[in-house]
C-alpha cells in the first residue's frame, strides 16, 4: 500500500515517529507534515503567503518532508505535488490528546485527514487520549489493522475514520467500539493576564464538559477503555432541519 501520513503535532513530534515506523511494516509510507506544532488550527489552508517544503532528517535518516503550513497544507502538497498521484490511505497522527466530540471541528489532525477524504482518498485519523502520552503501541496496534481493513473493504468517498485510543496497554482495553460523534464540548474562555511589564494579554482556558453517556458516542467509549472508531465526512447539512424548512416556502421570499 502506498500511504501518506500527516499530524498536526509537527514533523518531530513522538507521535508521527510511532506511526510511521507502524505503518512501514505494512506498506510504502511517505511522511507529509508540519515544520512546527499546528494544533487546533481546525481546517485552514495557506493562501497570502507561499509554502516552503524542507527534507527533514531524523538520527541522520532521511524521515519525510516539513512543510511551513497547516495540516491540511500539508496533504495537499504531499499528494498534488511531493506524490504526484493518489495514495492508497492518509493517515494522520497519531495525535497526543483526544480528538472526539466537538473537538473535531478544531483539530488539525482530523483536518487533515478530512482532506485526503475531499480529495477522495481513504483517511484515518489516529489521537491518544493524553497530553502525555505513556503508550502509543496500543494506537500502532489498532491503525495498522484498521488500515489493512480499509484496504481489503474500501471507504465510502469522502468519509474517514476518527480514531481515538485510550492511553493503556493492549491488555487493558476492553475492545473497539464502532461509535458516532458525540455532543461533549468545551466550556472555555480567553483569561486575562498581565505580564511582567504591567501589560494585559489573554491566555485560553476551560474544561471540556462530559455530557455523552453511551457507548455509541466517541466521548463515552475511550472513558470506558474501548477504542473508538467514527465515520465522519464533510458534509454539514443539518438534513432533519433541510426537510423541517422544506415546509416554510423559502423560494417565495424573495
Amino acid at each position: 500500500m502506498k500511504i501518506l501520513i500527516s499530524n498536526d503535532d509537527g514533523i518531530d513530534s513522538l507521535g508521527i515517529f510511532h506511526l510511521y515506523n507502524a505503518l512501514k511494516e505494512i506498506g510504502e509510507v511517505t511522511v507529509v507534515a508540519p515544520l512546527s506544532e499546528q494544533s487546533a488550527v481546525g481546517h485552514a489552508i495557506t493562501m497570502m503567503h507561499p509554502l516552503r517544503v524542507i527534507k527533514f532528517y531524523k538520527d541522520g535518516d532521511f524521515f519525510g518532508y516539513a512543510v511551513d503550513g497547516t495540516p491540511a497544507d500539508c496533504v495537499k502538497m504531499g499528494v498534488r505535488n511531493i506524490l504526484g498521484f493518489l495514495p492508497d490511505i492518509v493517515v494522520s497522527g497519531i495525535n497526543h490528546g483526544s480528538n472526539t466530540a466537538t473537538s473535531v471541528i478544531y483539530s488539525g489532525t482530523v483536518s487533515a485527514a478530512r482532506e485526503a477524504a475531499i480529495m477522495d482518498i481513504p483517511a484515518i485519523a489516529i489521537s491518544v487520549t493524553s497530553h502525555s502520552v505513556s503508550n502509543f503501541a496500543t494506537a500502532c496496534e489498532a491503525v495498522k489493522k484498521l488500515v489493512l481493513l480499509i484496504g481489503e473493504k474500501g471507504l465510502k468517498k469522502g468519509t474517514l475514520l476518527n480514531v481515538n485510543v485510550p492511553d493503556l496497554p493492549a491488555a487493558e482495553i476492553k475492545g473497539m467500539q464502532l461509535t458516532k460523534q458525540g455532543k461533549s464540548k468545551w466550556d472555555d474562555v480567553y483569561e486575562k493576564r498581565v505580564d511582567p511589564y504591567g501589560k494585559e494579554y489573554f491566555w485560553l482556558t476551560g474544561d471540556f464538559v462530559e455530557t455523552d453517556d453511551n457507548l455509541s458516542l466517541d466521548q463515552f467509549a475511550v472513558r470506558q477503555k474501548y477504542v473508538s472508531v467514527t465515520p465522519i465526512h464533510f458534509d454539514l447539512t443539518d438534513h432533519e432541519t433541510y426537510d423541517e424548512m422544506s415546509g416554510w416556502k423559502i423560494d417565495s421570499l424573495l
